[in-house]
């Protein structure tokens, strides 16, 4: 019988990575510590053994892995946050030839005006930050070399400094609120010497040879790219199904180096690629709820599966949003399900999976993620060795939308 611990944990939060070298660089609400990723690859890989991490993320399975002597590899479908996860690769460069590009960046920085007016820009940084931060692009783009490491890390650097130059304040989840102003606004030059610096005393520290990593700008549901049965261990934290919406969590960078001019452009440079876990993506993609109940692989929890989505429809035609909760509830699990299927590929037979997620409840109507999950799991060759609580939440009914407790819980599982 697998093991269910109860118990605090450091798993979810990405607060600690905020102190960690390398994780520090670019804050990212989604994911979990670095720390304790470490410490669960050298715990569970063997030492020649790769680790996978299909959402990557920012890349903190990756750098964990490198810290804890593995080999590792990542896969992630949003473009823009697979950037970023390949720019913090770029810890074990030159300390040295950072620093130097990055002083003559600042040095020759200008202030310089966008080509044309862009609304979320305008409206999130006072006219001088913005003229300034732009001139700061130019000059990163400008005075290193496309492809190098130094362009890479200034890259980063830049991005990682966007919030606290801009008066616009930030929802937890990371979404950027306009009509919430800071009162507190970084100077953007003296910022980004500070980023770069914090960058190169991270690289000095921790100078070492590390094990290789790539991020693969590739997909979860197919693996494309990974070899059968190569994978020791799978580290990963992946959407939860509720209804957040990654695409939008890095509108304000995108927006900036011009990648989206606008909400709307989210869903063709990103969104479209995303494991369908809000119901933007559902809405936009118009999805039809009876075919994505009668997907293959979501059969091992169908009937469950149809009536919490018969609830959803329900109630989603007397709420005012409307949202499409019962499509993206059914289009996230024949994802997850599909996820799983590639995994059984790619990982070895005694090789194991955790995942860090948590369950939902659209609408008040609760989704038993983590039971889910572990049936589509099993579907697909995993044992469940072990359900480990990480947190309780929305036990103190302070949630305005409903008062259902849900968990968020590590899951291992064995490749059979």
């Amino acid at each position: 019988m697998p093991r269910v611990k109860r118990g605090a944990s450091p798993t979810s939060t990405f607060v600690p990575n905020q102190r960690l070298p390398v994780h520090r660089w670019f804050r990212y609400s989604a994911g979990f510590s670095g720390g304790w990723a470490e410490a669960m690859v050298r715990a569970h890989a063997r030492p020649e053994g790769l680790v996978l991490d299909p959402f990557a993320g920012v890349g903190t399975t990756l750098v964990a892995a490198q810290l804890g002597g593995r080999p590792s590899v990542g896969l992630e479908a949003h473009p823009f946050v697979a950037r970023l996860a390949a720019a913090k690769l770029c810890w074990t460069g030159d300390a040295g030839a950072l620093e130097r590009a990055g002083a003559e960046v600042i040095a020759a920085a200008e202030a310089a005006r966008a080509v044309e007016p862009v609304a979320l820009l305008d409206a999130a940084y006072v006219p001088e930050a913005l003229a300034e931060l732009l001139g700061l692009r130019w000059a990163i783009e400008s005075l290193t070399r496309e492809g190098s490491v130094e362009r890479q890390l200034a890259w980063l650097a830049l991005a990682a400094i966007l919030r606290a130059c801009s008066s616009a304040g930030t929802a937890p989840w990371q979404y950027v609120l306009p009509r919430k102003q800071k009162t507190r606004i970084a100077a953007p030059r003296t910022e980004l010497a500070a980023q770069l610096a914090r960058m190169v005393a991270d690289m000095r520290a921790l100078a070492r040879d590390a094990p290789p990593a790539r991020v693969i700008g590739g997909d979860a549901r197919t693996c494309v790219g990974i070899a059968d049965a190569s994978v020791d261990l799978v580290l990963s934290s992946p959407p939860y199904p509720n209804n957040y919406d990654y695409a939008d969590a890095t509108r304000l960078e995108q927006t900036f180096f011009g990648e989206v001019r606008g909400w709307g452009d989210l869903q063709a440079v990103s969104r479209r690629f995303l494991v369908r876990a809000c119901s933007q993506h559902a809405a936009a993609e118009r999805l039809s709820v009876p075919p994505l109940l009668e997907d293959a692989a979501v059969g091992p929890i169908a009937g469950e599966l149809v009536a919490v989505c018969t609830a959803l429809g329900a109630l989603r035609r007397t709420r005012a949003g409307h949202k499409a909760y019962d499509a993206m509830i059914a289009a996230y699990f024949g994802d997850l399900g599909r996820v799983f299927a590639a995994l059984a590929r790619v990982v070895r037979p005694g090789g194991k999976v955790c995942f860090v997620v948590g369950d939902s409840a659209p609408y008040g109507v609760h989704v038993p993620a983590l039971d889910w999950l572990g049936r589509l799991a099993a579907a697909s060759g995993f044992a469940l060795l072990e359900r480990r609580r990480v947190r309780v939440r929305n036990v103190k009914w302070q949630n305005r939308k409903h008062r259902v407790p849900l968990e968020e819980a590590e899951l291992w599982w064995v490749r059979g």
